[in-house]
């Protein structure tokens, strides 16, 4: 059987001569596995290949059989058309990132809508953001993507619970004993970025490249402590080095 339905591209390899192997967040199967064959053989299908790019949004006739791992796609066209995220190199690091956390996150092919569509539409407002936007996204995106795994962090700060504990995610009112938290203006920093809903509030934020990195830095380890072999992500230092 076929059936119709959105992708947000995660990861391309190259396959053989001519073909891919691509990851891609379906809205209807969520994380899955496909073959496209032969769109890297000529000039003309190669520029096929370009729909695979990571953080494309596809809208796709896929063939879908539970007891394969791998699946085929029966035809592919664009879902969005991005004006700057494939092209620009700042936003193309940072949608890149976005499609790395996002992979090491989903383990399981399960459909869950909800974050389809919140991924769907952050990688449609980064299309148009500004530069300052663009700069405090991944801060944002790594914050709330928590929210459709579980382990959202506990927004409870103030002058007295103002140590961020990481292995449980609350605010407390001491330095814990291991070394896993955040403090002092950084702790101050994330609380203000948890209550973002809207992504226009990001320009209230003057953050500086050290901060950013270091917050950066400390949302892997977040990760890291909440998903089993999680790892160290390539994105990372790529964006550390636009931003």
């Amino acid at each position: 059987m076929t059936h119709k339905t959105k992708g947000i591209v995660l990861r391309t390899i190259k396959y053989g001569e001519t073909s891919l192997v691509v990851t891609i967040f379906t809205e209807l199967f969520g994380v899955q596995t496909y073959m496209v064959n032969g769109v890297r053989s000529t000039k003309k299908s190669s520029a096929k290949a370009n729909y695979f790019q990571p953080a494309a949004i596809l809208d796709l006739v896929v063939y879908h059989s539970e007891n394969k791992s791998m699946q085929r796609i029966k035809e592919f066209s664009w879902g969005f058309l991005y004006n700057t995220v494939l092209t620009d190199v700042i936003k193309n690091s940072v949608a890149s990132y976005m499609m790395e956390l996002l992979q090491k996150c989903l383990k399981q092919p399960e459909t869950n809508t909800d974050l389809f569509n919140f991924c769907e539409a952050a990688l449609q407002q980064l299309d148009t953001s500004s530069k300052k936007i663009t700069a405090n996204f991944p801060l944002f995106f790594a914050l709330h993507l928590t929210h459709f795994f579980g382990f959202r962090m506990a927004d409870d700060f103030d002058t007295v619970n103002c140590f961020l504990d990481l292995q449980e995610g609350v605010f407390i009112d001491h330095q814990p004993v291991h070394p896993h938290f955040i403090d002092g203006e950084k702790a101050a920093l994330t609380s203000q970025l948890l209550k973002v809903m809207q992504l226009y509030e990001l320009e209230e934020f003057n953050l500086n490249h050290t901060v950013r990195r270091q917050l950066l830095l400390h949302f892997h380890d977040y990760y890291a402590l909440h998903i089993p072999e999680f790892g160290q992500m390539k994105t990372l230092m790529v964006l550390h080095e636009v931003l």
